[in-house]
């Protein structure tokens, strides 16, 4: 196990590591706890009870955060003719078809979200053995494959994120910076969470939300209440 750095530890003893803690209380101990020298991402990690061996188990979707992730997203976009015009008007930072298939097959990943119109999906298959271990191949499921590009381009650049489940029925999502207030983060986590529960597959028993703990990027884990956590909000 890799060793613990001093600020780590530090951070660690301002809370009960064992207990579980609304909320509100569990991401301002996150921000209490940041001791980096830059603006650490706030990071949430959900235990699902969901078999992903499973196909009719697994997650995977979108959903548009409130107050945005706090990082702007480079979206390249696969698009022809009037898509393309409508794609840069919408604010995306790359726009093409066959010559952005060389430039990444030649290396080239200066983005960070792929959308591609449903008539190019031909063309961007070809980069499936690049895009899909990097988790940057356009799907459906989460509407990154659309003729819908403006609206596409717009939730991307307002906040919108991806989540899917690993290998372990655990998902991993970015909800902001320390630097946001609590409140922000609360209703950030709070979106991602009620997309979850609409996420849950019938074939799921038992607990679903079995765990959910909140850091920052170099911070330790705070366990959240789940059982408070699919209330409504007030």
């Amino acid at each position: 196990m890799a060793k613990k750095g001093k600020n780590y530890l530090e951070a660690a003893k301002l809370f009960d590591r064992t207990a579980a803690y609304d909320m509100n209380e569990a991401l301002e101990i996150v921000k209490k706890a940041s001791k980096a020298k830059f603006d650490e991402t706030v990071e949430v990690a959900f235990r699902l009870g969901v078999d992903p061996r499973k196909n009719d188990q697994q997650i995977r979707g979108a959903v548009v955060l409130p107050h945005g992730t706090g990082k702007t997203q480079r979206v390249l976009v696969f698009a022809k003719g009037e898509k393309a015009k409508e794609a840069e008007a919408a604010g995306a930072d790359f726009v093409g078809d066959d010559e952005m298939v060389t430039k990444i097959q030649q290396g080239w990943f200066d983005f960070d979200v792929v959308v591609a119109t449903p008539d190019m999906m031909g063309t961007v298959g070809k980069l499936g053995r690049v895009l899909g271990p990097k988790g940057l191949m356009p799907n459906p499921k989460t509407g990154t494959v659309t003729f819908e590009v403006e609206k596409a381009v717009k939730e991307i650049k307002a906040g919108k994120i991806e989540y899917r489940t690993d290998k372990a029925g655990n998902i991993h999502a970015p909800i902001g910076k320390v630097s946001f207030d609590a409140a922000k983060l609360e209703e950030n986590l709070r979106a991602l969470v009620d997309a979850l529960v609409k996420a849950k597959p019938a074939a799921s028993k038992g607990t679903y939300m079995k765990n959910i703990t909140v850091s920052s990027t170099m911070g330790p884990g705070v366990k959240v209440n789940t059982l408070k956590l699919t209330a409504p909000a007030n």
